[in-house]
């Protein structure tokens, strides 16, 4: 794989990640209810479903990239340009947390049910799958094996998403604090909005 794609992939997914998402705020909430150990079980079952998704987008447009080689080159232009539509709309964001208290577990919830609550988060977001099918399958190099390539970009992935979800679960009242002023919150999604549309140009150009 070449490692100038990783340089490229590392700091636009980690960036994408640490922004209050649903994940994000979810173990915000769940680390200052039920604390950090317990909230791993939920950050567990999150990892787990965002390697689901990243595996099924990647396989779905592998199968077509093998194939059908000009169709590939299409797909991967309209994904550059679905990646900068969606840094546009984060850098449009008007700041607010993703989750409402409503949906954080109770203090007495399972460990499985943490677990489920996690991995459900992931799959069953929308903007998830269409943001793994439309990031993913450009960083894949029809010059290389798919599964080295696929193994790589999902452990980075599930990596960043645990490190990020560890900060936002041990950040406490500081950090939900922070997230309270919606200029900080429109700086992160700006940030990542920049590079995600960065990211969109040079796809298009490679």
């Amino acid at each position: 794989m070449d490692i100038a794609i990783l340089w490229v992939f590392i700091p636009t997914f980690l960036f994408v990640s640490i922004t209050p998402g649903m994940c994000m705020t979810l173990a915000l909430g769940l680390g200052m209810s039920i604390g950090y150990k317990r909230t791993l079980w939920m950050m567990l079952g999150e990892v787990l479903g965002v390697a689901l998704v990243a595996i099924s987008a990647v396989l779905g447009i592998a199968a077509i990239m093998i194939k059908m080689p000009a169709l590939f080159m299409g797909f991967k232009i309209v994904g550059a340009a679905y990646l900068s539509y969606l840094g546009i709309q984060m850098w449009r964001s008007k700041g607010k947390m993703a989750i409402s208290e409503s949906n954080i577990a109770s203090s007495g919830a399972s460990n499985y049910a943490l677990a489920a609550q996690g991995f459900i988060t992931a799959i069953a977001n929308p903007k998830g799958w269409a943001f793994m099918i439309s990031l993913l399958p450009p960083f894949i190099s029809p010059h290389f094996p798919v599964a080295p390539q696929l193994l790589i970009l999902v452990s980075i992935i599930m990596f960043s998403e645990f490190i990020c979800m560890s900060v936002y679960a041990s950040g406490g009242k500081g950090l939900r604090m922070m997230l309270a002023n919606s200029d900080n919150v429109k700086l992160m999604n700006r940030i990542a909005g920049s590079l995600m549309i960065g990211v969109g140009v040079w796809l298009f150009f490679t």
